[in-house]
C-alpha cells in the first residue's frame, strides 16, 4: 500500500503531503485533546465517535479536493473546492464529539464526567500528583 501510494503521489510536493498530514491529525487528535482536557462532559463515547468522525470527514473531504481528485485522479473538476480540508473536518469532529458525549446516558458516562474535576485539578496544578496511584 505504501509503495502504491508512493508512486501515485511521486510528482507532488512534500511540504503539500506533511500539510495533508496535519490536516488529518488535527482533525481527529486535536479536537479530542483539547475537550478532553477542558470540558467536564466529555465521554469515551464522544472521544471515539467524534474523533472517528473527523479522520473519516478528513479523508474523504482531501480525496474529493483538487489536489487528489483533479491532479492525481485526472477528473475535470473537484468535487470538494478546497486543497486543505482541517476547517471543516475539525467543525465535525467537535460537533460529534459534543452531540456523542452529550446524549451518552451511561453509568460509565456519570462515572467519567465526575473524575473531571479531580484530574483538572492535578494536571493544572500538581495537587494530589506527588505519590503513585493504583489503578
Amino acid at each position: 500500500l505504501a509503495i502504491g501510494l508512493g508512486i501515485l503521489f511521486e510528482s507532488q510536493n512534500i511540504a503539500f503531503m506533511v500539510g495533508l498530514a496535519f490536516s488529518i491529525a488535527a482533525s481527529c487528535n486535536f479536537p479530542v485533546l483539547l475537550l478532553s482536557m477542558y470540558w467536564k462532559k466529555l465521554t469515551t463515547r464522544g472521544a471515539m465517535i467524534g474523533g472517528w468522525m473527523g479522520l473519516i470527514s478528513a479523508v474523504g473531504l482531501m480525496i474529493l479536493g483538487p489536489t487528489i481528485w483533479v491532479q492525481i485522479l485526472h477528473h475535470e473538476k473537484a468535487i470538494f473546492p478546497y486543497e486543505y480540508p482541517a476547517l471543516f473536518s475539525m467543525l465535525i469532529a467537535f460537533v460529534g464529539i459534543w452531540f456523542f458525549s452529550v446524549t451518552d446516558k451511561s453509568t460509565a458516562a456519570d462515572n467519567e464526567r465526575a473524575l473531571f474535576f479531580p484530574q483538572f485539578v492535578r494536571s493544572q496544578t500538581g495537587l494530589g500528583a506527588s505519590g503513585a496511584v493504583s489503578h
